[in-house]
């Protein structure tokens, strides 16, 4: 059974790879994220790699070759792109998972990753996730779910963009983005609001007002949503 799948393997890949067809006898690593643990099989969870990277790090540059993918586990990573009139576009902040995985099948990356606070990341290799997917049909599933999930955010920002005030954005990222305590902002309001699509000055009128109001709390690097007693509610025109 072993050469067997060795021998599948090599059909379907087009030469030998790293994987190994035998890993359901492994343990998984329970040093990964509880989330990396339900995901990868175990094999794969043995070439991950944990790294430590300051704010500034670049993790990969547009038009190079794509090599690993990055899970991260704290801090925060922009992808970003110079835009055609010069000016720098956020396409994605991540805080918790996955970024590149657009680039699995892709030639080039199509974006820079750029490690915008500081960051513990787990890195994948690129070849043997691939590997994996081919040879798993458990997790090839498995990630299928991961990419459905990804894209019901990347609708949620979609929405969120099309929302016609700075307040109404700020609030729509919090809510959807934003845990039970509050909107992780560590990287800075500027960030945040080259992901909202609208200046920094007009972000910070809009957290100064809120923060005014009693409806928002900014402390520690985060923004969180305030309960306003209704008697203390602004008033509708």
């Amino acid at each position: 059974m072993r050469l067997a799948g060795r021998v599948l393997g090599v059909w379907a890949r087009g030469q030998p790879g790293p994987y190994d067809f035998d890993h359901m006898s492994r343990t998984a690593d329970d040093t990964l994220p509880e989330g990396l643990r339900a995901l990868l099989p175990p094999a794969l969870q043995g070439a991950c790699e944990r790294q430590q990277h300051p704010r500034g790090t670049i993790l990969f540059q547009t038009g190079r070759r794509p090599t690993a993918m990055y899970y991260v586990v704290r801090g925060e990573v922009l992808l970003q792109r110079v835009g055609e009139d010069g000016d720098l576009l956020v396409l994605q902040r991540t805080r918790h998972g996955f970024v590149g995985e657009a680039s699995l099948q892709a030639e080039r990356y199509h974006c820079d990753a750029v490690v915008s606070a500081d960051a513990e990341l787990t890195r994948i290799p690129r070849q043997t996730l691939l590997d994996a997917l081919t040879a798993d049909a458990a997790f090839a599933l498995r990630w299928i779910g991961m990419l459905n999930a990804e894209l019901r955010r990347m609708r949620q920002q979609c929405e969120r963009l099309g929302l016609r005030t700075v307040q109404a954005r700020l609030l729509h990222l919090i809510r959807t983005e934003g845990d039970a305590a509050g909107l992780d902002a560590g990287s800075g309001l500027k960030t945040v609001a080259n992901s909202l699509g609208i200046t920094h000055e007009a972000l910070y009128r809009t957290v100064a007002s809120l923060e005014k109001q009693g409806r928002l709390l900014r402390r520690d690097g985060r923004l969180r949503l305030q309960a306003v007693p209704a008697g203390r509610r602004p008033r509708r025109a």
